[in-house]
């Protein structure tokens, strides 16, 4: 199996959080078992901007998401934003790599100085001092001198910031294929395998082709 087994993935209070209801399901079908965190505010924005109204007690979130992505029992696993005897408080329990997709600002920069005030930020600290691999995907406009200051931070300590920002040399067609760009180059960088975006170049054709 390429890539890790086992992912953390949370989803915070920026827009976009498609995004992240894509990555679970690419997760799932990729047969990875996925590690949910998502913030209040996270779960404000997805009835916001879609039609998926997530349950609010951990429980019922799991088995609902189970049932939405067709995953497999015990495939998703949701915590509470205090369960701190949770996998992911510990490097002796936590998956190889968490995805932070969307990142809100805010939790950028709680990240950044270490706050761990709830269990995505200690889940995301935690990856930094285990030295795993830490995705960051901010979706803000424009960014301020303090987000811009807090990415540089966390790139220097080994994350990986890939902002919410769509290219269009695939000729995208709709919505769903601008956010598949964005998920794939999570996949990408994850080392799991995506069929939604071929990597640059492998369908190019030279003259002397």
């Amino acid at each position: 199996m390429n890539g890790p087994e086992r992912v953390t993935l949370a989803m915070t209070g920026a827009s976009g959080v498609q995004y992240g209801l894509r990555l679970l399901d690419c997760l799932v079908r990729e047969d990875r078992e996925v590690h949910f965190l998502i913030s209040k505010a996270a779960q404000l924005v997805t009835a916001t901007e879609t039609d998926v109204v997530l349950p609010a007690k951990p429980q019922a979130m799991q088995a609902f998401l189970t049932e939405y992505t067709g995953a497999a029992d015990g495939q998703i696993r949701v915590y509470g934003k205090e369960d701190w005897m949770s996998p992911v408080a510990s490097g002796s329990g936590a998956p190889a790599a968490m995805v932070v997709v969307p990142c809100s600002t805010g939790t950028l920069s709680a990240i950044a100085t270490g706050a761990c005030n709830n269990l995505i930020e200690r889940a995301a600290d935690v990856t930094l001092k285990e030295r795993r691999q830490l995705i960051l995907v901010p979706r803000e406009a424009p960014f301020s001198t303090i987000h811009l200051e807090n990415m540089l931070k966390l790139s220097q300590m080994g994350a990986i910031i890939l902002p919410a920002a769509p290219g269009f040399y695939h000729q995208p067609q709709t919505i769903d294929d601008l956010v598949d760009f964005v998920v794939a180059r999570i996949l990408n960088l994850l080392n799991i395998p995506q069929d939604m975006l071929p990597r640059w170049g492998e369908h190019h054709y030279g003259v002397d082709d």
